[in-house]
């Protein structure tokens, strides 16, 4: 056991708190990380928000770097002292797995979601009890986390982990959904709604590869400025008639749309500034989405749902440190950061739309 911090939920959609709890040493196929920085990503603050009670407390937290401290005995690759990123955990036999899709793995829900290891208990312990952890199979929100060794991945010693950290998720979810998913040829015309952290990793991946136009969608105004500053050719706000723009903007409808908003509604508005056999990505974690299916049939229209960009992370994360090491993937643009124990700021800058990626550092 070691002590170590963590944002601690109690209960589902109470804030974080910074409290002491006592961590096991790595099992044999698991990895003791110290934690040099951690993104938040909307998708923490839903899961608190909705998380089961009888899986509390709980610790969050899924976009992790630092360094190793110790490896299990049957880890392979890592080693002590190792720069890492950390994502989410895949079983690595599963077909899925096999065919390098690990976001789809048979196990994904037992190791990411259980609030623990795939076989019931938590590394983490609180007052003598269990203190839920795992999520995505690692809990970055604490200074050290024992994480399941297919999240690891070996990052250059160079690569500020303000970098690193969002590289896990948010990053590897834009930028692989294009990459990886989408493929679009150059001069296609691509637009994303919702300038987030997603969103804009999505954005900078579309114009890495020569896509153009590419237009980016958001309420916000410093988000859209930030988009335009990144390439895209004009960013517009959900309220000026998007789609007709949009379908202006691109020639008579976009190759492709990425919605990251996971808002039913821009989901739909999405289909309408599509081109004839265009297609759409859905990125965003939302309610239920009611489409117009004659619609989609009399345009044609290819629908694609994607986790995790469809990366295979320890293939595309060295990837995407060779486009921002190129200056094609300038994810150091979005971040801000803040001290671990000012998470709840860090939180409240997120909401309000100041900030696009918040990423904790530790002392």
């Amino acid at each position: 056991m070691r002590r170590v911090r963590a944002a601690v939920t109690e209960a589902p959609g109470v804030p974080f708190t910074v409290r002491a709890a006592d961590l096991e040493d790595p099992r044999p196929r698991e990895v003791l990380v110290r934690m040099t920085a951690a993104g938040i990503c909307h998708t923490d603050l839903g899961m608190r928000d909705t998380w089961p009670r009888h899986l509390t407390p709980m610790v969050f937290g899924h976009e992790g770097a630092g360094r190793v401290e110790a490896v299990g005995t049957e880890v392979t690759g890592i080693a002590p002292g190792d720069h890492v990123c950390l994502t989410f955990a895949s079983c690595g036999a599963c077909a899925q797995c096999a065919a390098d899709h690990p976001a789809y793995c048979r196990a994904a829900q037992a190791l990411n979601f259980s609030g623990g290891r795939d076989d019931g208990t938590t590394p983490l312990s609180l007052d003598g009890a269990p203190l839920r952890a795992g999520f995505f199979g690692q809990s970055s929100f604490a200074t050290h986390a024992v994480v399941h060794e297919r999240g690891v991945v070996k990052v250059p010693s160079d690569l500020p982990a303000a970098v690193a950290a969002p590289l896990g998720c948010g990053g590897q979810t834009g930028a692989g959904t294009v990459l990886n998913r989408l493929r679009p040829e150059p001069g296609s015309s691509l637009v994303v709604l919702g300038a987030g952290g997603v969103g804009l990793s999505a954005l900078m991946a579309a114009v890495a590869v020569g896509c153009d136009p590419v237009v980016a969608v958001d309420p916000v105004a410093s988000r859209r400025s930030l988009a335009t500053e990144l390439g895209a050719k004009t960013a517009l706000a959900p309220g000026d008639g998007p789609a007709a723009a949009l379908r202006d903007l691109t020639g008579g409808g976009a190759h492709y749309v990425v919605e990251t908003t996971g808002r039913p509604e821009m989901a739909r508005r999405a289909v309408g500034a599509l081109r004839p056999r265009g297609e759409l990505a859905l990125l965003g974690m939302g309610g239920e989405v009611t489409f117009d299916v004659m619609g989609l049939l009399a345009k044609g229209v290819r629908v694609h749902g994607v986790l995790e960009g469809d990366s295979d992370p320890g293939r595309f994360i060295p990837e995407l440190i060779g486009l921002h090491r190129r200056g094609l993937f300038p994810i150091d643009r979005l971040v801000t950061t803040f001290p671990f124990e000012e998470i709840g700021a860090a939180v409240a800058a997120m909401r309000d739309g100041s900030v696009v990626k918040p990423v904790l550092t530790f002392a």
